[in-house]
């Protein structure tokens, strides 16, 4: 009812004009029509993509360095995952907040630092060229989730597959590439899916800190949805924004699917190599 329900209304308020106020108007689809010929919407498309192509792997290689760091038998081990994990956790509007004040061209931290050194810091979220780059590292912030995923995964690795590796000679690279690589494909599978799920519906941090400037080079997708409904009051023509959304979500998950016979391994899996 909660969810199926206004699903269901957004497809066919997605075939109307509505301004919130009047009484809908049936349009047919027109406003996908509109879509496919708004530079807005691919722009949009194009920079909400490029995030998540970017900032997903960058998610899963840090969290699984981050990882294999903490799986290693050292003193305080405990107080380590949990200093990771607590940046996660918190108000994704104060972390926009604080991130805004560290990417200050004037008095920001990062610029104050690269000072130090002789180098002049750029305009972080005032500049068309980093903006976007800016986000993707601000995105680094929540990587300590991911590490105890991962974490999870790297300590149900069964011992034994190590010491026969050991005792044949194998090195801790190739231990990594042959063992722990392949046995933590279905963890890293997961995290690909939910990530790309993630990052393709960013909005926060643009709505924040950029609101899509400058020049729509933080122009998310979820951000031009939110102007079209709640600032440009068409209802319709954003409830066709959300349905390709969806689809593009639901296709992309589909081909993961597709592919994850390729790459992603199961214990006791009887497939040949």
């Amino acid at each position: 009812m909660w969810t199926l329900g206004p699903m269901l209304a957004s497809l066919v308020i997605s075939f109307t004009n509505w301004d919130l106020i009047t009484t809908p108007t049936f349009v047919g689809g027109q406003n996908f029509q509109v879509m496919f010929e708004d530079n807005l919407f691919w722009k949009s498309l194009e920079v909400t993509t490029v995030y998540a192509v970017v900032s997903v792997p960058l998610h899963i290689i840090v969290g699984m360095g981050l990882a294999l760091l903490l799986n290693a038998r050292i003193g305080g081990l405990r107080l380590y995952r949990t200093a990771f994990y607590l940046p996660s956790v918190l108000s994704g509007v104060a972390v926009a907040l604080l991130w805004r004040w560290l990417f200050s061209t004037e008095f920001g931290l990062f610029n104050t630092i690269l000072s130090q050194f002789g180098i002049r810091g750029p305009s972080w979220l005032g500049d068309a060229q980093w903006a976007l780059p800016s986000l993707i590292l601000m995105s680094l912030w929540g990587v300590g989730a991911g590490a105890i995923i991962y974490l999870a995964g790297l300590q149900g690795i069964p011992t034994d597959l190590y010491e026969a590796a050991e005792v044949d000679g194998a090195t801790n690279w190739t231990r990594l590439w042959h063992i722990t690589l392949p046995m933590m494909t279905p963890v890293l599978f997961f995290q690909l899916i939910t990530g790309f799920i993630s990052a393709l519906q960013v909005f926060t941090q643009a709505f924040i800190m950029t609101s899509g400037g400058p020049n729509n080079a933080t122009l998310f997708y979820l951000l031009y949805l939110y102007r079209n409904a709640f600032e440009y009051f068409r209802m319709g023509y954003a409830s066709a924004l959300a349905w390709i959304l969806f689809i593009y979500i639901l296709v992309l998950t589909l081909v993961f699917y597709r592919t994850s016979d390729i790459w992603v391994y199961y214990e006791g899996d009887d497939r040949k190599e």
